[in-house]
């Protein structure tokens, strides 16, 4: 359902009903009779395969919608190329290039078609995890640097927290739900990973030596591994609540740097375990353990706990520029 959306938005495919509007424009409206052709969209698509031509360098791929006549002028061609990191391979063809190399080329030609809305379809599922680590910053850098709306469609969460600002939980044709990435991936939604949470705060200090950083949020501090995050700024944390142990009072003598006071919000038990939502400066930290362990500890809503979280259990979800729209 979610590839067929993307289809009808470019339009590849015609809605039976109903209306589609991107970027503040009809682009579909049954009742108004209103179909515009997929060349008059302004649709920039990005598919799970490159796509594309081998016989072409990657200057003349970045280039061909406006060679070819059907597209004006937008973007500067070497704004694309710095902020995608091609700068060595324009003279390259895309045999030559790895696959992350050539899905960043494909980006980077749609985004030179100067779209009005830039759809991504699984752009990262044919890369194995090496390629879509290298490529998932510069994702971000579009997120964060260009005002350009993306629609992009994906079963990783990894992937959901580093780039949305909102999401659409579908399946089967039909939309769960809609939300922040905290409101929609702290939610059960039948993947194997389970609930994360997403908490935000911003950085207080980086030490370079062990690499690890503390981001104050609200009045709590939490640390984390990273590489070189600049103080001050604001970061979008991924926790997994399998990752997230509870006790009754803080310990002396443990590896896990981060023992966090909440005070838990709700208990939720289901089958052989048990989801705990605790508040953390405000915002919403899940823990999952076994049922036992919660009737064990006596857990209920309203209790001040502590929360545990090995700075290495905490990834960096996303560097929030200022002007970003996230909260």
């Amino acid at each position: 359902g979610k590839s067929t959306i993307l289809k009808m938005i470019a339009g590849a495919a015609r809605p039976d009903s109903g209306s589609i509007v991107a970027a503040g424009r009809v682009l579909f409206d049954a009742a108004a009779g209103i179909d515009l052709p997929a060349r008059a969209r302004g649709v920039g698509f990005v598919f799970q395969e490159d796509r594309l031509f081998p016989h072409l360098t990657v200057r003349r791929n970045l280039t061909y919608a406006r060679w070819a006549g059907r597209r004006a002028a937008g973007r500067p061609l070497q704004e694309v190329v710095a902020l995608l990191g091609l700068e060595a391979h324009l003279d390259r063809l895309p045999g030559t290039l790895s696959g992350g190399e050539r899905q960043r080329v494909a980006i980077g030609r749609a985004l030179l078609a100067d779209p009005q809305i830039l759809l991504m379809d699984e752009p990262l599922s044919s890369l194995d995890r090496q390629r879509r680590e290298e490529i998932l910053p510069y994702l971000e850098e579009i997120a964060n640097d260009t005002r350009i709306p993306v629609l992009y469609v994906s079963h990783e969460t990894d992937e959901v927290a580093r780039l949305a600002d909102r999401v659409a939980a579908v399946e089967a044709g039909s939309v769960r739900a809609v939300g922040t990435p905290a409101e929609i991936l702290g939610r059960s939604l039948g993947d194997d990973e389970g609930p994360v949470s997403i908490i935000e705060g911003r950085v207080r200090d980086y030490d370079a030596r062990y690499e690890t950083a503390r981001v104050d949020i609200g009045a709590a501090t939490m640390e984390l591994s990273a590489h070189e995050l600049p103080v001050g700024a604001r970061v979008r944390l991924r926790i997994r609540a399998s990752d997230v142990a509870i006790a009754t009072r803080a310990h002396d003598g443990l590896s896990i740097r981060n023992q966090l006071l909440c005070a838990i919000g709700s208990v939720e038990v289901a089958g052989a375990f048990a989801e705990i939502t605790v508040s953390l400066g405000g915002q919403r930290l899940i823990s999952r353990i076994t049922a036992k362990s919660a009737d064990a500890l006596g857990l209920a809503a309203g209790q001040n706990v502590v929360a545990l979280v090995k700075a290495v259990s905490v990834e960096r979800a996303r560097l929030i520029r200022p002007d970003d729209g996230a909260v």
